[in-house]
């Protein structure tokens, strides 16, 4: 029976894929220019707009499959073309529909389903060409592939391959045809390299640049430019060029440097890297047939299991949850910002204002205690601007708008006005509580106060003010315009305005927001700190710093432990730790050794070059019970289930998703783990620490 027949009875024996949104491939005739004939043009379209965008089920692919029937017989048309629906060409597979396949042989009649539906855009009597309009993912783009010819439109704001960031492969031709078209160089930038970097997208030219596109055209025309450069192909008018792809020693080498790269950044973690490594490898001298077989066995076993689980679980909190703060007061509640306060001129206050200025386009004002501090801070912001000016991401009238927007003022007066004040001074509770009272001095009694803390009690430093209802914890992740997450802290007096206009606020600069309690460092920083102070208790127990370093690689951590302190500063990390230590002294034990380093001056455990500093090293010296990377990461994992635990039962949060989310979002956990709680759950930590999972099966993993 074939992959079709398969699933049309499946589809007619039982209610199936009943929530799939079908993307219907509808037919009609256009004659092409210069006498070239006729074409069919399929259009893929589910009938949504494109905040809905074109996937795939079965019961879409068997609608594809019906209109290729519909044109395969014809005698009148001399090509057959496929674009999308406005804005959207396919972003591949309806990975909902994951969770409705109940075995391997189901998961490998999916893949064979696919291939055998796509594949026949490429076995046609007659050429067929693929006009990417929009964006294309996944499946998606592999469509395109298996055309004849490619056009893609310059507007194309994303193109990409990023199953193995959710822990699949390009499991519908994209492992064998890519760098069969592009060679493995570039085709394991978009499978492999891309993915790694959370995801990263290719726009419309850099797609066209690689040769995945053999033309590429403006918006405005696309699809009458494509079709004129279909007639000239068909009339022998244009010839289409393409880059000869080396099959010798250059693919080779490309694999190899592919798999240091996942193993130097993930050591095992993600199956779904190797899987599809070991499949371009292969694609070099397997037949199509061979290389679809491959991709079939490598979907089967990967759509089972757990990893895939996980990452689609990370998937759904990053587009669904994040969208969607659980908790958050009625948005209706929130006032309007009209202008912004800044108190301090520092990096960071100076990356929160250039932030404010382009998000909200509303006047922002930063104050700091000398003017050269603060003519430095509003300097940075205005050099910021000029930045993207010359890189072409803003226009110059924009800029312009931009930078007279971020002004500096010596007086607090200057807030007058304003409708959010943000606070980004020194980590000391009476300097902000000496700083909030100034501001409220001046302000409306409407006007919200927020502080980026790391760590302080929101409640305290609002416990002296006249109203300190209005103040909100407002936590961002450093540096300020990459990392998402933003922390919405709740003090215990803040009220419903005040909250509901701070989540307002965060929508609008484009972050994540997550609903957190006043408790001390808050989720992200309390996790992390955890997680430090396990591994750096064992370097003072005698372990060296290299061995404790490498016992967190399992995790694929965006950086190692020692390094992540060394960029928030250890001084920092020390301030944290010590605030955790006066809240929970059992779990949080200071290190005298860390503050020695401190004290020495050090910023780091490692010199510029990446040698250990043998200061650093004499400091930490002494200990006389060192451990294995394995116990040191045992250890770790066993302290982050227990603090998870505890964090949930206070009410810190609401739910594990949201640890997750904020880890994901706030600290680059690992996106194919599925965050710390699915980890936890997969590796046993969790039962064997609280003597329950975290999850429930089936959430980020198989159903049991």
């Amino acid at each position: 029976m074939s992959s079709v027949e398969m699933w049309r009875s499946l589809l007619a024996s039982e209610d199936r894929a009943a929530d799939e949104v079908v993307t219907h491939a509808r037919v009609r005739d256009v004659q092409l220019p210069y006498g070239a004939g006729r074409a069919a043009l399929i259009t893929l379209d589910n009938g949504h707009d494109h905040t809905k965008p074109n996937t795939f089920g079965p019961r879409g692919l068997l609608e594809l499959n019906d209109a290729l029937d519909q044109v395969a017989g014809r005698d009148d048309i001399v090509a057959v073309a496929v674009t999308g629906k406005p804005f959207i060409f396919a972003v591949g597979a309806d990975l909902k529909g994951v969770n409705a396949l109940k075995s391997k042989d189901e998961a490998r009649a999916i893949a064979r389903l696919g291939h055998d539906v796509f594949r026949r855009l490429g076995e046609l009597r007659v050429p067929t060409f693929a006009y990417i309009n929009g964006a294309a993912m996944g499946g998606g783009v592999e469509i395109a592939l298996h055309c004849t010819y490619r056009t893609i439109s310059s507007s194309v704001p994303a193109l990409s391959l990023p199953e193995a960031f959710l822990g699949l492969v390009p499991g519908w031709g994209g492992t064998y045809l890519l760098p069969n078209l592009i060679g493995a160089e570039n085709a394991l930038k978009v499978i492999i390299e891309n993915p790694l970097a959370q995801n990263r997208q290719l726009k419309g030219p850099q797609a066209y640049e690689l040769g995945i596109a053999d033309a590429m055209f403006d918006p405005a025309d696309f699809l009458e430019e494509s079709l004129a450069w279909t007639a000239r192909v068909l009339k022998g008018e244009v010839a289409v060029e393409r880059r000869p792809v080396d099959k010798g020693k250059a693919w080779d080498d490309a694999v190899a440097q592919a798999r240091w790269t996942v193993e130097g950044k993930l050591h095992g973690a993600a199956p779904s890297y190797v899987r599809a490594l070991d499949l371009v490898a292969a694609a070099k001298d397997r037949t199509r047939d061979e290389g679809f077989a491959a991709e079939d066995d490598a979907l089967a076993d990967l759509i089972m299991s757990d990893e895939l689980r996980a990452g689609l679980y990370a998937f759904d909190l990053t587009q669904k949850r994040a969208k969607k703060p659980a908790g958050a007061p009625d948005k209706s509640l929130a006032r309007p910002v009209t202008k912004v306060g800044v108190v301090g001129a520092g990096l960071m206050a100076s990356q929160l204002a250039l932030l404010f200025a382009r998000r909200l386009e509303v006047p922002v004002v930063m104050t700091d205690l000398d003017q050269e501090r603060l003519d430095k801070g509003v300097g940075y912001a205005h050099g910021e601007i000029d930045k993207l000016l010359a890189k072409g991401r803003v226009s110059a009238d924009k800029a312009a708008r931009l930078k007279s927007l971020i002004t500096g003022s010596l007086s607090k007066d200057a807030f007058a006005g304003a409708d959010f004040v943000i606070e980004a001074v020194f980590e000391e509770m009476s300097v902000k509580q000496k700083v909030f009272a100034e501001v409220e001095a001046v302000v409306s009694d409407e006007c919200v106060l927020a502080t980026n803390t790391s760590s302080l009690s929101v409640t305290e430093m609002a416990s002296k003010l006249r109203r300190p209802e209005r103040v909100v914890g407002f936590h961002f992740f450093n540096p300020v315009a990459v990392l998402p997450l933003l922390e919405i802290v709740r003090g215990e007096r803040t009220d419903d305005a005040a909250l509901a206009t701070a989540f307002a606020v965060g929508k609008q600069l484009k972050k994540s927001c997550v609903l957190v309690k006043d408790a001390p460092a808050f989720v992200v920083n309390r996790i992390l700190v955890r997680l430090l102070a396990e591994i750096v208790k064992a370097v003072d127990e005698g372990t060296p710093i290299e061995v404790a370093e490498r016992a967190a690689a399992p995790l694929g951590l965006p950086m190692p432990p020692f390094v992540l302190m060394g960029l928030v500063g250890p001084a920092i990390a020390l301030h944290v730790n010590e605030t955790l230590h006066a809240a929970f002294p059992d779990r949080f034990p200071l290190s005298e050794n860390l503050a020695k380093m401190v004290a020495a001056g050090k910023t780091s455990v490692y010199r510029p070059d990446f040698t250990l500093d043998p200061e650093v090293v004499e400091i930490f010296s002494g200990g006389d019970a060192p451990s294995t990377e394995e116990q040191v990461l045992a250890r770790a994992l066993r302290a982050l289930a227990e603090e998870i635990r505890i964090m949930l039962d206070e009410g810190v949060v609401g739910a594990p998703q949201d640890i997750d989310l904020c880890m994901i979002l706030g600290a680059g956990w690992p996106f194919h783990l599925g965050g710390i709680t699915p980890y936890l759950d997969r590796t046993g930590i969790s039962e064997e620490v609280n003597g329950a999972r975290f999850l429930e099966p089936g959430v980020a993993s198989l159903p049991r």
